[in-house]
């Protein structure tokens, strides 16, 4: 699909936490949409695409002239008290377009001088680590998570095949720790795997968060069930995956090589 992009200057950068991120005081999106157009994607169902009237995915706004005024909406912050940043919470940080534009690595800049308490950078690509230069600057105030739903590449493909490969992504968490950055596997949402993903993972994270549609979208699941998705995994014969105690199952397997205090549950995993 091609993503058309539209150039705006935005009002605003600095977003309240609410819902559930309300454990951050801030919300940080370099980018409004977002190529990768994940098909479970829950934004899908939120004004900010409803709105549109074009496919998510197709379209993505990017952001002029952001580091200036968050360098402005961070110094107003952090005087005002305790700083924790989501990045991002309803666009991928690291998606396509930022090879060009580096909106992001502006914002990381912006950062690394005027450190916030905490930053979590939220992304499914591994394009994260050509910032790992300025992820170091910040020590153990950020935390890369890298979504990870499953260690099938083919299932990756039939629910998100815009997104990056899942070996780029290894690849990417072994290169984090590599260079000491905190780091961890959200396994979210979950989606089919095999019994091997916890061995995978075991040598390139100490930290998993496991999270599914029914606990993180915000809505008990209501606006996942109004994408439709029970057909792609009847498509490849997993409709069993599409339930609330699939990720049970996971957190099982996982446990067989992690800790208890490296496996968080949804909402938790995600806290600052």
């Amino acid at each position: 699909m091609k993503t058309s992009l539209v150039y705006k200057v935005p009002k605003t950068l600095l977003n309240k936490g609410t819902g559930f991120l309300n454990g951050y005081t801030h919300t940080l999106n370099p980018y409004t949409g977002c190529a990768f157009g994940c098909s479970y994607c829950y934004v899908r169902q939120m004004p900010v695409s409803l709105f549109r009237k074009e496919p998510w995915g197709s379209w993505v706004d990017v952001k002029q002239e952001a580091a200036n005024m968050f360098a402005k909406e961070l110094k107003r912050a952090k005087s005002k008290g305790k700083v924790t940043i989501f990045m991002s919470s309803s666009t991928d940080p690291y998606q396509p377009v930022e090879y060009k534009e580096q909106i992001t690595r502006s914002l990381l800049e912006v950062m690394a001088e005027h450190q916030p308490d905490f930053i979590l950078v939220q992304t499914r690509s591994p394009l994260v680590t050509r910032d790992i230069d300025l992820l170091k600057k910040l020590g153990d105030r950020v935390r890369v998570s890298m979504t990870v739903e499953t260690d099938l590449d083919d299932i990756r493909k039939q629910f998100s095949p815009s997104a990056p490969p899942i070996a780029g992504r290894l690849r990417a968490l072994e290169q984090l720790q590599d260079a000491g950055i905190p780091t961890q596997a959200a396994i979210a949402p979950v989606l089919p795997s095999s019994e091997s993903f916890a061995a995978i993972l075991r040598p390139l994270v100490d930290r998993i968060c496991i999270d599914d549609y029914f606990m993180g979208d915000g809505s008990e699941g209501k606006r996942t069930r109004r994408l439709g998705m029970k057909p792609l995994y009847e498509q490849v014969g997993k409709e069993d995956w599409f339930s609330p105690e699939a990720y049970k199952m996971v957190v099982e397997r996982m446990k067989a090589h992690f800790e208890e205090h490296e496996i968080w549950i949804s909402q938790a995993g995600f806290e600052p």
